[in-house]
């Protein structure tokens, strides 16, 4: 044998130990990545895969079994003041007055208070059931969080929802001064008007709408 071959020979070989080592540990890093993946998706099922801004693709397709901005589909970045938009124009009008007044006060403090959802027709309604029960797999389980046309407050004009995380928030705090309420714990950005918060604050929230009295059980 070679004598520089058989000097070179080991520092080319890894032990065998060596080799168990490093397979152990990249199999560990492979399954704690897995974990945290499946614990991040098991986490975000706690909110409802469906939003009404899912059905905005069809906004300005026409009027053949797609919603669209007469059915009070409301692009990203509406507020309250945006009256040309059917989904603004057609609220309550002391609903409209009130979320206004927050809006500009929230301004002030540097919350800009975004409206995704306002009134809907009942197509755009029960369009929105039709999707959730989809995405929900039951109407049972639809049923918290999407109302039929003939029972959700927004084909009354009687609801909005809020969008933007700060803004939920500005109003959990200050919404009830203007008679603004959050209505459904599952439901952050959902808001009514309740009058008389003003002065006793806002009632209990249910859990979801199918405890909601006004809702068909």
């Amino acid at each position: 044998m070679n004598h520089y071959a058989s000097e070179r020979a080991p520092a080319s070989r890894v032990p065998r130990y060596l080799l168990l080592a490093i397979t152990v540990v990249i199999a560990g890093v492979i399954g704690s990545l897995a974990y945290l993946s499946a614990s991040s998706s098991a986490g975000s099922t706690a909110w409802p895969a469906l939003d009404t801004r899912d059905l905005r693709i069809g906004a300005d397709i026409g009027p053949d079994g797609i919603i669209t901005k007469a059915d009070g589909v409301l692009p990203d970045g509406v507020t309250v003041l945006d009256d040309n938009y059917a989904g603004i124009a057609n609220l309550d009008p002391a609903l409209r007055e009130q979320l206004t007044e927050a809006a500009a006060d929230a301004a002030m403090a540097g919350v800009t208070v975004h409206v995704n959802s306002g009134w809907r027709s009942a197509d755009y309604q029960n369009e929105l059931l039709r999707a959730a029960v989809s995405d929900y797999g039951s109407a049972a389980e639809a049923a918290r969080w999407v109302a039929t046309a003939e029972t959700s407050p927004h084909v009354s004009g009687s609801a909005v929802d809020i969008g933007g995380a700060d803004a939920t928030d500005w109003l959990s705090r200050y919404g009830s001064s203007y008679g603004l309420c959050q209505i459904y714990l599952n439901e952050p950005w959902h808001y009514e008007l309740r009058p008389e918060a003003a002065e006793r604050g806002c009632p209990r929230m249910y859990v979801d709408p199918t405890e909601d009295p006004r809702m068909p059980q």
